[in-house]
């Protein structure tokens, strides 16, 4: 009997137009390997969504079963099908099926975990009862108004958590070394630090003393900025103390701390304020994956009185914490390089005299100041430290 190929993914109804976003990844049109079922010739299909992060690390070439429901670790078949002859529940789950199972017990909804993890709710759901009878016991009890973790799910989701995270530190230590062995370095810098003298010349110092060691420069959020260090998405970074354990700092400079406040503020006007003038006016917020004793440093709570800072709307990075002392909304505290560098309509800066300074430096983990790039640009930082004098409080 002649052999037959199944439709194109995009023909086939197999995608939705919001899974494929116009592109195509199927045997038929990408050229995708083809294996033998039967009488019948099978194309594996499956669908690369748009994601970053974690989720296109899990969605990516290797996991091709996890977004279309194919289980390519099996050979052929539809995993979350009606072929499944049982041997499903003897295989181990992938690690993307216990990243969904995560994502599902903290978003609780099937639509809303679906949507965070870039796929469309009919894989989503698929992909649990086929990790459901891979584990052999029930995850969640569904209904149509809520889902719930079930006893086995709740006891089930700490381990699913903990190798989820294990998994992502192998991929990051491996990012890590990769970088190392091609001779790359990736730098990240938050705010003003990448327009600093003293960035600018420990990067040229490092560019000299390395000519054929290659610079990856980027930006990072307030949000993020410490996560892109621990997890490896940088290997050094220009930002401004105190850091976590865990993380080494080089001291680079020294700045007064300066109050950002709304341009309609009775104290916009003045020259310098102290932190009793500023007592009451509730001050911008981060989110919970930014390290909350750096913050409670920048935010200086508790005060020097004792007592604790109110606080406003949460924002992720520079641009909406100033529209958010443009509006009124909350006031901030900034390295007094922030009157240079970010001015912004709406808003003034003063400085506030009785708040101890702010420290830039240079950070990058504890566990991998031995590496090779990571120690090139810790000398080229202490040369450039011993030849110039460190920039003094900016006042």
């Amino acid at each position: 009997m002649a052999s037959t190929a199944p439709p194109c993914c995009c023909d086939s109804g197999i995608a939705s137009p919001d899974e494929m976003t116009s592109r195509c990844y199927c045997g038929q049109r990408a050229g995708f390997p083809q294996f033998q079922r039967g009488n019948e010739m099978v194309r594996t299909h499956f669908v690369r969504a748009h994601c970053v992060g974690k989720e296109k690390a899990d969605a990516d070439w290797g996991e091709i079963d996890t977004v279309m429901g194919m289980d390519t670790s099996a050979g052929y078949g539809p995993a979350g099908g009606g072929e499944d002859s049982g041997t499903g529940s003897s295989r181990e789950p992938s690690v993307h099926q216990l990243r969904l199972f995560v994502v599902l017990a903290e978003e609780l909804h099937f639509g809303n975990a679906a949507q965070r993890m870039f796929i469309s709710q009919p894989a989503f759901s698929r992909q649990i009862r086929v990790l459901e009878r891979r584990l052999g016991v029930d995850l969640v009890a569904r209904s149509s108004r809520r889902v719930e973790l079930t006893p086995a799910g709740q006891a089930l989701l700490p381990e699913a958590r903990t190798a989820v995270e294990s998994v992502d530190r192998i991929r990051h230590v491996a990012q890590t070394q990769i970088r190392c062995v091609q001779g790359r370095l990736a730098i990240g810098s938050i705010g003003a630090e990448a327009q600093q003298p003293y960035t600018r010349a420990i990067l040229a110092e490092l560019r000299a003393r390395n000519p054929d060691l290659k610079l990856d420069v980027c930006s990072l959020d307030i949000a993020h900025h410490v996560l892109a260090l621990t997890q490896g998405e940088v290997d050094v970074a220009f930002l401004v103390s105190p850091m976590p354990p865990g993380i080494e700092t080089l001291p680079l400079a020294t700045w007064p701390r300066v109050a950002c406040l709304p341009a309609d503020d009775p104290l916009a006007g003045r020259t310098s304020v102290t932190l009793a003038e500023l007592a009451g006016r509730p001050v911008v917020d981060v989110p919970p994956e930014c390290p909350r004793t750096w913050w409670n440093f920048w935010a200086v709570d508790p005060r020097p009185d004792g007592t604790t800072v109110r606080y406003g709307p949460v924002v992720h990075d520079v641009e909406a914490l100033f529209l958010a002392v443009a509006y009124g909304e909350a006031m901030a505290f900034l390295p007094g390089a922030a009157r240079t560098f970010f001015p912004r309509p709406g808003v003034h800066y003063v400085e506030v005299s009785d708040a101890s300074p702010g420290t830039a430096a240079l950070a990058w983990m504890a566990k991998n100041r031995s590496l090779p790039t990571i120690n090139a640009i810790r000398c080229a930082a202490a040369t450039v430290l011993q030849r110039t004098p460190a920039p003094d409080s900016g006042r």
